[in-house]
């Protein structure tokens, strides 16, 4: 099949797949993508300024976004953390960073997984949208083996307006998602 972009596949064919298996009435209740967040936490890296600065740098790279560090809103002995320490990265992308994103995903970074079969669908929760965990940034081919100071992983939401989790799974299989099973 000729790869074409996922934005150009979901408006010639993917909307209208899905109108004939669930019937829609309306083009406008053919669920779509609202938007995907990438989020990981720092952990222990909160502590270390230059550990954070690299991660910056990953997701700036992998997302063609900077991502908005997450600051702890109180202090906690117990993990070592004082208010308004950075605990976290998020970016949320939309529209054609979206779509350019999932592409990526799809075709590039998921198939470089070592011993890949598919991704299992059970990361729907129950109103079609997925959340999928990546376990290392070195999938995507964007990021230098040479230049990571540490392996680490970060989680991916895919937000839809599917109603149900078939919905959400049927749009995304349709997208060329790769399944490991049929939900």
């Amino acid at each position: 099949m000729n790869r074409q972009n996922l934005q150009q596949l979901y408006k010639n064919q993917v909307v209208s797949d899905l109108i004939k298996q669930f019937k829609y009435k309306n083009v406008h209740e053919v669920p779509k993508l609202v938007k995907i967040t990438i989020n990981r936490g720092l952990g222990e890296a909160s502590q270390n300024v230059k550990t954070l600065d690299n991660s910056i740098k990953e997701f700036t790279i992998i997302t063609g976004q900077k991502p908005l560090v997450t600051k702890s809103r109180e202090s906690i002995a117990g993990f070592k953390i004082r208010e308004g320490v950075p605990v976290g990265l998020s970016v949320t992308l939309r529209k054609d960073k979206m779509y350019s994103f999932l592409e990526r995903l799809i075709h590039l970074a998921l198939p470089r997984i070592r011993d890949f079969r598919g991704i299992s669908p059970n990361g729907f929760d129950g109103n079609g949208n997925f959340n999928l965990g990546i376990q290392e940034q070195l999938i995507f081919p964007e990021i230098q083996y040479d230049e990571i100071d540490k392996i680490k992983g970060f989680d991916i939401a895919i937000v839809t307006t599917a109603k149900t989790d078939l919905e959400g799974f049927t749009l995304l299989k349709l997208l060329q998602m790769p399944f490991s099973y049929n939900l």
